[in-house]
């Protein structure tokens, strides 16, 4: 998937990894994507709950060894 820019919070537990998102989507304009490397087993969770209160889509996720892929489009 393509994206606009990189953010990776690996090693980062939670709230840090939405953190670092929130401050990282608010730097990118509207549709632009953001991609985020996580290795917090919670962040599943975290990121989908954030994109229902946000409104920015989570457009995918996937799971790679430890680590988890986020794909987000700001609002």
């Amino acid at each position: 998937m393509n994206f606009d820019k990189e953010l990776d919070t690996r090693g980062l537990n939670c709230p840090l990894p939405i953190l670092r998102t929130k401050k990282a989507l608010a730097e990118l304009q509207s549709g632009q994507v953001l991609k985020v490397v996580a290795t917090d087993p919670g962040a599943v969770k975290d990121f989908q709950a954030f994109s229902r209160q946000t409104g920015h889509p989570l457009l995918s996720h996937a799971q790679e060894q430890k680590e988890f892929i986020f794909f987000m489009r700001k609002k």
